[in-house]
């Protein structure tokens, strides 16, 4: 049994290193949306909340942009699904590698499940290493409480920055998930898929408008994808 705990204490901290230079590249844009909270008239406890709450940094982003301004809640509620669609997808492809967790553990991780998680749980699956809820839950309580806390600090010391903007802070978060997305390029049809997938998005920007570009990017990677498989699948 002592055996057993160290084994898990060892997978808890492994995750939670792992996570460590993401949470690191994260922070800046953590405390941006603190800082653009309260320039939009919430309270620190509101960007607080709302960061625990919904732990997706995209979707806050665009929350804070709709709040206030006499939207429909459901065209808020709306947009923010459409900005986080990915998730769909994300939990569709971390469910096969987690069948061996408990319902509960699987409530977890669907909870906690945001995209370094996704990319974790992908690469550590691709190299052959096992998928624990233990490792997974380092992973995440390295993210998530730094994720609340670069909240608060955002909101609590931004104002120390006249203009987040004109630092380029914002631009972090493309920069994030080019690197997600890089970190992938050795798969097969990935080139195609990700042209597809930026071609569709850049179009659907200039042409029906944000947050929709988001969602029409990832149907058209999976369109290319699926077109692509096909002669695989076929074959087997």
């Amino acid at each position: 049994m002592i055996k057993g705990k160290a084994s898990n204490a060892a997978l808890f901290w492994e995750g939670f290193r792992t996570a460590l230079p993401v949470t690191i590249a994260i922070m800046p844009f953590g405390m941006l949306f603190g800082a653009i909270a309260i320039d939009n008239g919430f309270t620190t406890a509101d960007a607080v909340f709302m960061s625990a709450a919904i732990f997706a940094g995209a979707s806050q982003m665009v929350g804070l942009e709709l709040f206030g301004q006499h939207i429909a809640p459901w065209m808020i509620v709306l947009s923010i699904f459409a900005v986080n669609f990915r998730h769909v997808l994300y939990s569709a492809a971390v469910g096969r590698r987690i069948q061996h967790f408990s319902f509960i553990q699987k409530a977890l991780t669907f909870f906690f499940l945001a995209d370094p998680q996704y990319a974790d749980v992908e690469s550590r699956a691709e190299a052959g290493k096992p998928v624990t809820f233990i490792g997974y839950l380092g992973f995440s309580m390295c993210i998530y409480p730094m994720w609340v806390i670069d909240g608060y600090i955002g909101a609590r010391f931004g104002k120390l920055i006249k203009d987040p903007y004109a630092w380029g802070i914002d631009f972090m978060l493309p920069m994030y998930f080019m690197c997600l997305v890089m970190g992938f390029r050795s798969r097969e049809h990935w080139f195609p898929v990700v042209a597809a997938s930026a071609l569709s998005s850049i179009l659907a920007y200039h042409f029906i408008g944000s947050p929709w570009h988001v969602s029409i990017g990832a149907i058209g990677g999976i369109a290319v994808a699926v077109i692509l498989a096909k002669p695989k699948e076929a074959n087997l």
